[in-house]
Protein backbone atom coordinates (compact mmCIF):
# COMPACT_ATOMS: atom_id res chain seq x y z
CA UNK A 1 0.00 0.00 0.00
CA UNK A 2 1.41 3.37 -1.03
CA UNK A 3 1.56 6.51 1.03
CA UNK A 4 -1.09 8.97 -0.09
CA UNK A 5 -0.48 12.64 -0.79
CA UNK A 6 -1.52 13.59 2.76
CA UNK A 7 1.32 11.49 4.17
CA UNK A 8 -1.00 8.85 5.61
CA UNK A 9 -2.15 5.45 4.41
CA UNK A 10 -4.29 5.50 1.27
CA UNK A 11 -5.93 2.88 -0.89
CA UNK A 12 -4.69 4.55 -4.08
CA UNK A 13 -1.67 3.55 -6.13
CA UNK A 14 1.05 6.21 -5.99
CA UNK A 15 3.93 7.14 -8.27
CA UNK A 16 6.11 10.14 -9.16
CA UNK A 17 5.68 11.46 -12.69
CA UNK A 18 8.83 12.84 -14.33
CA UNK A 19 7.92 14.64 -17.52
CA UNK A 20 8.44 17.65 -19.75
CA UNK A 21 5.70 19.62 -21.48
CA UNK A 22 5.81 21.66 -24.67
CA UNK A 23 3.60 24.07 -26.55
CA UNK A 24 3.15 23.47 -30.29
CA UNK A 25 1.09 24.89 -33.12
CA UNK A 26 -1.77 22.99 -34.73
CA UNK A 27 0.34 22.08 -37.76
CA UNK A 28 3.68 21.36 -36.04
CA UNK A 29 5.08 18.02 -37.33
CA UNK A 30 5.93 15.26 -34.86
CA UNK A 31 9.53 15.18 -33.58
CA UNK A 32 12.26 12.79 -34.69
CA UNK A 33 13.13 10.76 -31.58
CA UNK A 34 16.08 8.86 -33.11
CA UNK A 35 18.66 10.78 -31.04
CA UNK A 36 17.08 10.04 -27.65
CA UNK A 37 19.41 8.00 -25.41
CA UNK A 38 18.22 4.41 -25.10
CA UNK A 39 15.32 4.76 -27.53
CA UNK A 40 15.45 2.44 -30.55
CA UNK A 41 11.79 2.22 -31.53
CA UNK A 42 8.65 4.37 -31.61
CA UNK A 43 5.37 2.52 -31.18
CA UNK A 44 2.24 2.84 -33.26
CA UNK A 45 -0.06 5.78 -32.44
CA UNK A 46 -2.62 4.97 -29.74
CA UNK A 47 -5.65 7.32 -29.70
CA UNK A 48 -7.21 8.14 -26.32
CA UNK A 49 -10.31 10.22 -25.60
CA UNK A 50 -9.88 11.81 -22.16
CA UNK A 51 -12.36 13.85 -20.11
CA UNK A 52 -11.15 15.28 -16.78
CA UNK A 53 -13.30 17.16 -14.25
CA UNK A 54 -11.33 19.12 -11.62
CA UNK A 55 -12.66 20.23 -8.25
CA UNK A 56 -11.53 22.59 -5.49
CA UNK A 57 -12.97 24.47 -2.55
CA UNK A 58 -14.66 27.83 -3.03
CA UNK A 59 -11.44 29.53 -1.85
CA UNK A 60 -9.09 27.44 -4.05
CA UNK A 61 -7.42 25.80 -1.05
CA UNK A 62 -6.03 22.95 -3.19
CA UNK A 63 -4.82 25.07 -6.10
CA UNK A 64 -3.00 27.50 -3.81
CA UNK A 65 -0.96 24.58 -2.44
CA UNK A 66 -0.14 23.11 -5.84
CA UNK A 67 -2.56 20.19 -5.48
CA UNK A 68 -5.02 19.03 -8.14
CA UNK A 69 -7.98 16.66 -7.69
CA UNK A 70 -9.66 15.29 -10.79
CA UNK A 71 -11.97 12.60 -12.03
CA UNK A 72 -10.84 11.42 -15.44
CA UNK A 73 -12.63 9.14 -17.86
CA UNK A 74 -10.80 7.42 -20.70
CA UNK A 75 -7.27 6.10 -21.15
CA UNK A 76 -5.36 3.40 -19.26
CA UNK A 77 -5.30 5.39 -16.00
CA UNK A 78 -9.00 6.27 -15.88
CA UNK A 79 -10.04 7.09 -12.32
CA UNK A 80 -9.74 9.65 -9.55
CA UNK A 81 -6.33 11.33 -9.31
CA UNK A 82 -4.69 13.51 -6.69
CA UNK A 83 -1.58 15.32 -7.92
CA UNK A 84 0.69 16.83 -5.31
CA UNK A 85 3.25 19.64 -5.53
CA UNK A 86 6.47 19.04 -7.48
CA UNK A 87 9.09 16.98 -5.66
CA UNK A 88 12.49 15.69 -6.70
CA UNK A 89 12.09 16.73 -10.30
CA UNK A 90 8.63 15.18 -10.60
CA UNK A 91 5.14 15.29 -9.22
CA UNK A 92 3.50 12.59 -7.10
CA UNK A 93 0.19 11.28 -8.36
CA UNK A 94 -2.09 8.93 -6.45
CA UNK A 95 -4.93 7.17 -8.22
CA UNK A 96 -8.15 5.47 -7.15
CA UNK A 97 -10.71 3.53 -9.24
CA UNK A 98 -13.28 5.58 -11.09
CA UNK A 99 -16.33 4.09 -9.42
CA UNK A 100 -19.82 4.59 -10.79
CA UNK A 101 -20.45 7.67 -12.92
CA UNK A 102 -24.08 8.18 -13.86
CA UNK A 103 -23.62 11.22 -16.12
CA UNK A 104 -20.45 12.66 -17.65
CA UNK A 105 -21.89 16.16 -17.48
CA UNK A 106 -22.98 15.96 -13.84
CA UNK A 107 -20.82 17.70 -11.25
CA UNK A 108 -18.37 15.12 -9.84
CA UNK A 109 -19.03 13.92 -6.29
CA UNK A 110 -15.70 13.48 -4.49
CA UNK A 111 -15.49 10.03 -2.82
CA UNK A 112 -14.71 9.79 0.90
CA UNK A 113 -11.24 8.29 0.31
CA UNK A 114 -10.24 11.24 -1.88
CA UNK A 115 -11.54 13.71 0.71
CA UNK A 116 -9.45 11.91 3.33
CA UNK A 117 -6.33 12.01 1.16
CA UNK A 118 -6.46 15.81 0.91
CA UNK A 119 -7.88 16.52 4.38
CA UNK A 120 -4.59 18.07 5.57
CA UNK A 121 -5.12 20.91 3.08
CA UNK A 122 -8.81 21.21 2.26
CA UNK A 123 -12.23 20.25 3.56
CA UNK A 124 -15.50 19.86 1.67
CA UNK A 125 -17.55 21.11 0.03
CA UNK A 126 -15.65 20.61 -3.23
CA UNK A 127 -17.02 22.47 -6.23
CA UNK A 128 -16.40 22.21 -9.99
CA UNK A 129 -13.21 24.03 -10.99
CA UNK A 130 -12.46 23.11 -14.61
CA UNK A 131 -13.18 20.57 -17.31
CA UNK A 132 -10.39 19.44 -19.63
CA UNK A 133 -11.23 17.28 -22.64
CA UNK A 134 -8.31 15.92 -24.60
CA UNK A 135 -7.95 14.08 -27.89
CA UNK A 136 -4.64 12.35 -27.12
CA UNK A 137 -2.39 10.29 -29.36
CA UNK A 138 0.21 8.31 -27.40
CA UNK A 139 3.45 6.77 -28.64
CA UNK A 140 5.64 4.32 -26.71
CA UNK A 141 9.39 5.07 -26.94
CA UNK A 142 11.08 1.72 -26.28
CA UNK A 143 14.57 0.28 -25.92
CA UNK A 144 16.15 -2.69 -27.71
CA UNK A 145 14.26 -5.14 -25.46
CA UNK A 146 10.93 -3.42 -26.03
CA UNK A 147 10.81 -1.89 -22.54
CA UNK A 148 9.23 1.54 -22.12
CA UNK A 149 11.87 4.27 -21.89
CA UNK A 150 9.30 7.05 -22.13
CA UNK A 151 5.85 7.86 -23.43
CA UNK A 152 5.27 10.71 -25.86
CA UNK A 153 1.77 12.14 -26.16
CA UNK A 154 0.38 14.60 -28.68
CA UNK A 155 -2.58 16.38 -27.02
CA UNK A 156 -5.30 18.50 -28.59
CA UNK A 157 -7.09 20.08 -25.66
CA UNK A 158 -10.43 21.79 -25.13
CA UNK A 159 -10.87 23.26 -21.66
CA UNK A 160 -13.39 25.25 -19.66
CA UNK A 161 -12.79 27.31 -16.55
CA UNK A 162 -16.05 26.46 -14.79
CA UNK A 163 -15.96 29.43 -12.43
CA UNK A 164 -15.23 32.14 -14.97
CA UNK A 165 -17.13 30.48 -17.82
CA UNK A 166 -14.07 30.81 -20.09
CA UNK A 167 -13.30 28.27 -22.86
CA UNK A 168 -9.87 27.68 -24.38
CA UNK A 169 -8.15 25.23 -26.71
CA UNK A 170 -4.56 24.39 -27.58
CA UNK A 171 -2.15 21.66 -28.64
CA UNK A 172 0.72 20.45 -26.48
CA UNK A 173 3.20 17.59 -26.17
CA UNK A 174 4.34 15.67 -23.10
CA UNK A 175 7.22 13.24 -22.66
CA UNK A 176 7.09 11.19 -19.46
CA UNK A 177 9.78 8.75 -18.31
CA UNK A 178 8.82 5.08 -18.19
CA UNK A 179 10.18 2.16 -16.14
CA UNK A 180 13.16 1.68 -18.48
CA UNK A 181 14.10 5.35 -18.49
CA UNK A 182 17.22 6.70 -16.78
CA UNK A 183 16.99 6.57 -12.99
CA UNK A 184 19.88 8.91 -12.05
CA UNK A 185 19.86 12.70 -12.22
CA UNK A 186 22.63 12.91 -14.81
CA UNK A 187 20.95 10.36 -17.07
CA UNK A 188 17.62 12.14 -16.81
CA UNK A 189 19.21 15.50 -17.57
CA UNK A 190 20.88 14.05 -20.68
CA UNK A 191 17.67 12.39 -21.80
CA UNK A 192 15.51 15.50 -21.45
CA UNK A 193 18.18 17.66 -23.09
CA UNK A 194 17.84 15.38 -26.11
CA UNK A 195 14.04 15.65 -25.89
CA UNK A 196 14.29 19.46 -25.79
CA UNK A 197 16.52 19.44 -28.86
CA UNK A 198 14.18 17.16 -30.83
CA UNK A 199 11.15 19.27 -29.91
CA UNK A 200 12.90 22.51 -30.84
CA UNK A 201 13.96 21.05 -34.20
CA UNK A 202 10.32 20.20 -34.94
CA UNK A 203 9.16 23.72 -34.01
CA UNK A 204 7.97 23.18 -30.44
CA UNK A 205 8.83 25.24 -27.38
CA UNK A 206 8.80 24.82 -23.59
CA UNK A 207 5.28 24.98 -22.17
CA UNK A 208 4.22 28.38 -20.87
CA UNK A 209 2.06 26.72 -18.21
CA UNK A 210 3.02 23.90 -15.86
CA UNK A 211 -0.23 21.96 -16.27
CA UNK A 212 -3.40 21.71 -18.34
CA UNK A 213 -5.39 22.80 -15.30
CA UNK A 214 -3.19 25.87 -14.85
CA UNK A 215 -3.60 26.82 -18.49
CA UNK A 216 -7.36 26.28 -18.34
CA UNK A 217 -7.48 28.67 -15.37
CA UNK A 218 -5.30 31.25 -17.13
CA UNK A 219 -2.17 30.61 -15.02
Amino acid sequence: MSAGPSGGSASGASNVEIESKYDVDDDTPLPDWSALPGVVSVGEPEPRDLDARYVDTAHHDLSRKGIAVRRRRGGPDEGWHVKGPREGGGRRETQWPLGEVADDDADPVVPAEIQKAVSAWARPPFLPLARVRNQRTAYALTDAEGALVAEFVDDRVQARDERRGVDSSWREWEVELGPAGPSDDAGRAKFFAAVDAAVAAAGGRPAASGSKLGRALGH
